[in-house]
């Protein structure tokens, strides 16, 4: 099965309110099994644009797992903070995983 991801870009508008929100979400990646692997500030753009500041990726062992982590009345609790003080945009993946050869 393959992992699941949270991607989300970020403009961060109120750093204050923000680091508070990062305060309370984290815990809740933490019990739903999952892992910040990517925490990134002004990505280098290759192609395109970039729609915000920040890149965060969040790794969870399932896209099922990632849908329950933010469907959580947890994390629910807490993500208005981060629409109050971030301009963001979220998506979930699967992970690839290689065909057998």
């Amino acid at each position: 099965m393959p992992k699941g991801y949270a991607i989300f870009t970020e403009t961060i508008r109120d750093q204050a309110g923000y680091d508070a929100y990062v305060e309370k979400a984290i815990p809740t990646i933490a019990e739903s099994g999952g892992r910040v692997i990517v925490v990134h500030d002004d990505p280098e753009v290759l192609e395109g644009q970039s729609y915000g500041s920040r890149i965060v990726v969040l790794e969870f062992d399932s896209v099922e797992a990632a849908r329950n982590w933010y469907s959580s009345p947890a994390y629910q609790a807490v993500v208005g903070e981060r629409h109050a003080s971030t301009d963001a945009d979220a998506v979930i993946v699967g992970g690839f995983e290689m065909p057998s050869a």
